[in-house]
């Protein structure tokens, strides 16, 4: 009868395949548990057919290569949560500040109403249209020429009949051309910062009368 033999599987090389019983995250315990697989392996390879030096060294680099990964992803991370932090100070510090930014709402009080108009280029024609609540025209001004940028602007609050109109929430509609034809042009809004909200889409300053608005969308700054 031939004799089986068996050969006992190191436990430490065991160990190191399997990892631990919990979960091993940090970029140190990573390498740890490569390095005793490492040196396990070159403790039980075969004197005849030993591992290639060239194979070691991929590996290692490999492991170079994952490590500075890991910490570059832990800088980043810490990166952002101090550029997080900054951005609520800074966003907090425009509580109770008037800001401008891109909306079609107009807030009308005591007979004076703040709006703007931002142009790509400077036209020679711009009109804005006032609605009410309810989409009737309630003031058409014919501007004339206005500059590129963001030009503020106010309404008197007087309608087309030249009466008062009651405060409250309008509409406005705004158009520009130059030589006739019809450029980019957008409406502001003006609203004051009454709080932050800082959340996974970035801090947010809520605005009267515009709604949320993140800081680069801010125009103007009053």
């Amino acid at each position: 009868m031939t004799a089986i033999q068996t050969k006992t599987v190191d436990p430490t090389l065991l160990a190191s395949i399997n990892g631990s019983t919990t979960a091993k995250t940090t970029t140190q315990e990573a390498q740890d548990r490569f390095m005793t697989l490492l040196v396990t392996q070159m403790k039980n390879q075969d004197p005849l057919n030993p591992m290639d030096n060239a194979q070691i060294t991929s590996q290692l680099a490999q492991l170079s290569t994952v490590t500075g990964i890991d910490k570059l992803n832990a800088t980043v991370t810490a990166l952002n949560a101090n550029f997080q932090a900054s951005q609520n100070l800074q966003a907090a510090s425009m509580i109770g500040h008037g800001v401008v930014a891109a909306g079609n709402k107009l807030g009308l009080s005591q007979g004076k109403g703040l709006y703007g108009v931002e142009l790509t280029q400077g036209a020679d024609k711009v009109d804005v249209t006032i609605k009410d609540a309810s989409g009737s025209v309630v003031k058409k001004l014919s501007l004339g020429s206005m500059g590129s940028g963001i030009n503020p602007l106010t309404w008197d609050g007087t309608n087309d009949q030249g009466a008062a109109a009651p405060d409250g929430q309008y509409q406005i509609e705004v158009s520009a051309t130059t030589g006739g034809k019809a450029i980019d042009a957008t409406a502001l809004s003006f609203g004051m910062v009454s709080s932050v909200t800082s959340g996974a889409q970035g801090v947010k300053l809520n605005v009267a009368n515009v709604g949320d608005v993140g800081l680069a969308d801010v125009k103007k700054i009053y």
